[in-house]
């Protein structure tokens, strides 16, 4: 045999011993970049669920913390403070007058919080500034006196045990939209595990057609 062809069979011969040795490498370069694109997209998935909320959402305090607890005590009920007209709308939250019902320019107990509403807005005759947590769209009517002189809802049903609560937490709004987080719940995977945790238009869809057959029409609610 020559040595052009010696040369010729060495040199295939070499050539797939390089091919071979080099597969399992290929192999595991691969595998190392499906693995960093999975860590990856698993930071980038939970950086975006636990921080996107807190971006979108603006934190807001109260004028001040407000004891629904100690007034349902004193009151009995909740429609002391927030009830239905005579011509059937509601009243939604407490007036300056409706307060004065009750409450003089002197602090009616120790609290740091009745004092500033005392000296800040009793004595100024100014009305609360209130944060709505529960504030809809402008597009959006709800009649009160529909759900609970027409379906004999319980204030709870929507609103929760709110009437228990001694502190008022944080109001939420969305930086985009400007209303409260309340509307959208609390879960960024839209599951509820009570009927007030949440105030979406299916939500209500859900309501209706449980009760009464029919999820309703688009003019009922939206103006």
């Amino acid at each position: 045999m020559s040595k052009i062809e010696n040369k010729a069979e060495n040199g295939s011969g070499e050539g797939v011993e390089k091919g071979t040795a080099d597969d399992p490498k290929d192999d595991k370069g691969l595998g190392l970049g499906v693995i960093f694109f999975m860590v990856a997209f698993l930071v980038c998935f939970l950086s975006g669920w636990l921080l996107f909320p807190k971006l979108l959402y603006s934190k807001k305090e109260q004028p001040f913390n407000f004891d629904h607890k100690l007034h349902v005590a004193e009151v009995g009920d909740c429609e002391t403070c927030h009830f239905l007209r005579e011509d059937g709308t509601f009243s939604g939250l407490p007036s300056m007058e409706s307060c004065l019902e009750c409450h003089t320019d002197e602090p009616m107990g120790e609290t740091k919080d009745e004092a500033i509403f005392a000296r800040e807005y009793v004595a100024k005759e100014k009305e609360v500034p209130w944060l709505v947590y529960s504030k809809q769209p402008d597009c959006v009517f709800f009649s009160h006196a529909a759900h609970i002189n027409g379906a004999g809802m319980d204030c709870i049903t929507c609103h929760g045990p709110i009437g228990e609560s001694t502190t008022s937490r944080p109001y939420e709004e969305n930086r985009i939209t400007g209303y409260s987080r309340d509307i959208w719940g609390k879960n960024i995977w839209g599951i509820k595990k009570h009927s007030w945790d949440r105030m979406k238009m299916d939500d209500c869809a859900v309501c209706h057609k449980k009760e009464t057959g029919q999820q309703g029409y688009c003019f009922q609610c939206h103006k």
